[in-house]
C-alpha cells in the first residue's frame, strides 16, 4: 500500500528578531521524514516547542517549508502555488484548538457548514450536513442548524468545527490540539467520539497533541518530537518496550503507577 502523505527530510526555519536591526534563524523542524498510510491515525506528540504543530501544519501546506519535500497521494506539492491547490484543500482539512475563535460568531451552524461546500461547488449539501451532524452526535439536525456559536457549549462548537471539515469528505484531517481548550469531562467524551469517527469513516488523521495519553488512545502510530526532530516513532507497544526519551519514560511510569493504584 502506498502512503497518502509522505514527508522527505522536511525542514521549517523561521527568522526571529533578536535586536532592533538583527534577526536570527530558528529551526522549528529539522530533517523530518515520515509516511502516513491511508486510514491511519498518526499522532505527533511532544512538549511545548517540540515542533509538532509546525510539522503538522507544514504537512498540509499551511506553512511553507525551508527544505525537503511534501508528497500527497504521489503528487509533489512542496512548492505548488496556493492558486493551484484547490483540489488539495478539498481533500485535506484541518480542525484547530480554540473552538471560540475558529467559528465566525455571526454565522449560524448551517452557514458555517454550507460555506466550504459553496467554495468547492458541492451539490448535495443537505445530505452532507445531516450526515455530518449524525457523525458528531449533534441531533436532531433541525435543532442545531439555526443556532449561532454563542448558543453552543465549547464541546458543541468543536463538534461544529469537526463537521465543517467532514462535510467535504476529505481524505486526510489535521487535528491540531483539538481538545486542548475543553474541560476534562467534555474532552474525554470527545476522545471517545473521535475514535469512533476515525474507525467508521476510515479517515487518515494527523493528530497533534502534547498529551501522551491522548496520543496513545487515538493514534495507530506515534511520532515523538523534541527540538524539531523525531526521537522515537512506532506503536504504543514499541514505545513501551524501548522508551528513548524522558518524555516517554515519564508517561510509562505514570501509567504503571495508576495500574498499581
Amino acid at each position: 500500500m502506498e502512503s497518502l502523505v509522505r514527508l522527505e527530510e522536511v525542514r521549517v526555519h523561521f527568522a526571529v528578531r533578536k535586536m532592533l536591526f538583527r534577526t536570527a534563524t530558528v529551526a522549528a523542524v529539522e530533517d523530518v521524514s515520515l509516511e502516513i498510510m491511508p486510514g491511519e491515525t498518526l499522532a505527533l506528540v511532544g512538549e511545548s516547542g517540540s515542533g509538532k504543530t509546525t510539522l503538522g501544519r507544514a504537512a498540509l501546506r499551511l506553512l511553507p517549508v525551508t527544505g525537503g519535500r511534501i508528497l500527497f497521494d504521489g503528487h509533489d506539492i512542496t512548492h505548488t502555488p496556493d492558486s493551484r491547490l484547490k483540489w488539495f484543500r478539498r481533500r485535506a482539512q484541518a480542525v484547530f484548538q480554540d473552538p471560540y475563535s475558529s467559528i465566525d460568531p455571526f454565522m449560524s451552524v448551517l452557514q458555517v457548514l454550507e460555506e466550504p461546500m459553496v467554495i468547492h461547488g458541492v451539490d448535495d449539501q443537505k445530505d452532507r450536513i445531516e450526515s455530518a451532524l449524525r457523525d458528531v452526535r449533534l441531533t436532531p439536525p433541525e435543532e442545531y442548524v439555526p443556532k449561532y456559536p454563542h448558543m453552543l457549549s465549547g464541546g458543541q462548537r468543536q463538534r461544529v468545527s469537526l463537521m465543517r471539515a467532514l462535510v467535504l469528505n476529505p481524505d486526510v484531517l489535521l487535528l491540531d490540539e483539538p481538545l486542548g481548550a475543553l474541560d476534562p469531562m467534555v474532552r474525554a467524551s470527545l476522545q471517545t467520539d473521535l475514535k469512533a469517527i476515525f474507525r467508521s469513516l476510515g479517515k487518515t488523521v494527523v493528530l497533534v497533541t502534547h498529551d501522551m495519553a491522548e496520543a496513545a488512545y487515538l493514534g495507530d502510530q506515534i511520532v515523538v518530537l523534541k527540538e524539531g526532530r523525531i526521537v522515537q516513532e512506532g506503536t504504543l507497544d514499541d514505545l513501551r518496550e524501548r522508551p528513548s526519551d524522558g518524555f516517554i519514560s515519564e508517561f510509562i511510569s505514570a501509567q504503571r503507577s495508576l495500574v498499581q493504584l
